[in-house]
This record gives C-alpha cells, sequence and structure tokens, in this order.
C-alpha cells in the first residue's frame, strides 16, 4: 500500500503535534507583551567629551567634575566629588503605570569612607539616582558606603522636604564593578509614601556628594531608562 493513497497514521499524528507545539508557541509569543522604554541616558549617542543634550548641571557645593567619557561599556557619564555636591539632571514626563520600571548601570571606584545617609553630617555617597514625583515627593536611590543594602527611610532634614532613600548597594564588595539595577518606582512610591497611583515623574538627577564628611568620591552611570518591564 502507498503511503500516497492511503496516508500513514504514524506520519499524521506527528504532524499533527507538531503543529499543536508551534502553535502554542506562536501564541505564547503573541501574548508576551512587547519591551518599551523611555531612554534617559543613553550611552549610544552620547558623545565623549560633552555632556547629554537635555541635561544641566547642578551644583550645591563646590567645584563639579563631571564629563562623558568612553569605556568598554560605551559613553558614560563620569562624576569625581571631592568635598564637592553636585549632579546632572533633566525634566521628564512618564506614566509609572506605563513604564513602572527604573533600571541603570552604575560603577563606583572611590566610596567617602565614613559616608552614611541616616545621619545629616555624614550624608555623602558617591552615587545616587533622584526621581522626582509631580507631588514633590522623591525618592533617591543610593550606593552608600555604610547604610545596610535594602534599607529605606527618610533622608530629609528639613521640613515640609519628602525624600526617601533606598539603599540599593552598600560598601565596597562590588567597587570596580558594573552594576545593573531594576526598580519599581511605582511599588517603590507606594513602600515609601503609602499612597497609590503613584503620580507621573517629572525628573531625574544622577548625583553624588562628599560634602559632609570632606571626603572623595567617584562613580560612572551608563543608560538610565524607565520600561514596562524590568
Amino acid at each position: 500500500m502507498g503511503l500516497a493513497r492511503h496516508g500513514c497514521p504514524v506520519v499524521g499524528g506527528r504532524l499533527r503535534r507538531f503543529a499543536v507545539v508551534m502553535l502554542g508557541l506562536l501564541a505564547a509569543a503573541l501574548a508576551k507583551p512587547a519591551v518599551m522604554a523611555f531612554l534617559v541616558f543613553d550611552t549610544r549617542i552620547a558623545e565623549p567629551g560633552r555632556l547629554p543634550e537635555g541635561w544641566r548641571v547642578k551644583v550645591t557645593r563646590g567645584t563639579p567634575e563631571i564629563s562623558v567619557i568612553g569605556d568598554a561599556q560605551g559613553s558614560v557619564l563620569h562624576l569625581k566629588s571631592r568635598s564637592s555636591s553636585f549632579g546632572l539632571e533633566r525634566g521628564v514626563d512618564v506614566n509609572p503605570a506605563e513604564y513602572p520600571y527604573l533600571t541603570w548601570r552604575w560603577k563606583v571606584s572611590e566610596l567617602p569612607p565614613n559616608g552614611d545617609f541616616r545621619h545629616a553630617n555624614t550624608d555623602d555617597e558617591a552615587a545616587q539616582i533622584l526621581v522626582v514625583f509631580e507631588d514633590r515627593r522623591i525618592l533617591t536611590y543610593i550606593w552608600d558606603s555604610n547604610a545596610p543594602q535594602g534599607t529605606m527611610e527618610s533622608a530629609s532634614a528639613i521640613p515640609l522636604v519628602h525624600i526617601v532613600a533606598v539603599v540599593c548597594r552598600s560598601g565596597a564588595a562590588e567597587m570596580n564593578q558594573w552594576v545593573s539595577e531594576a526598580r519599581n518606582v511605582a511599588d517603590d512610591y507606594q513602600k515609601a509614601y503609602g499612597r497609590r497611583p503613584a503620580p507621573r515623574v517629572k525628573g531625574i538627577r544622577l548625583q553624588i556628594n562628599a560634602q559632609h564628611t570632606g571626603a572623595t568620591a567617584e562613580s560612572y552611570f551608563g543608560d538610565v531608562a524607565f520600561r514596562n518591564t524590568p
């Protein structure tokens, strides 16, 4: 008997199972949400020797040492503090309901040894990202010298100024290494302020400071983005 005339139940069964598997994979691919991102600092278009477009330097104390340099990671932002406090900031308009995840890469090469955000006279950090919401409440993600990783508490010594710090990294164990982070700012806002949904994000600042302890600090930032998935 020829297969063309009478068919083959074994081959037919395999084809049916193959078709079912392929349909399942296709359905899964279609169901998976597309990755969307709002790039805040993009190393692909940053140019060494020039500050990225749309950003401005904000100086609190001392002389800023800030530049875009070439690195194995691409063009990255370099910050150096010598008893100074400054940052690079820009306005944004981001809905945390659509882009809840803030992702970034950073590296610390020098920590202010006595830095600890929990005390006003030692509130120095080699690297931090401040997220400013439209209600003027702020989340700051920090690489602290001494406060334990995972700490979340108020970082404001000024009445009516609402700043909550989240310690993402602590100490020197990961110094001189590029570290990737992903934080759900909508969830962190709720934990910090007890309110949901989080209002829109209106500003971002990349900051370094070592003025309180009279020390030096050095850090680098790579890509910074808001994303719909981590």
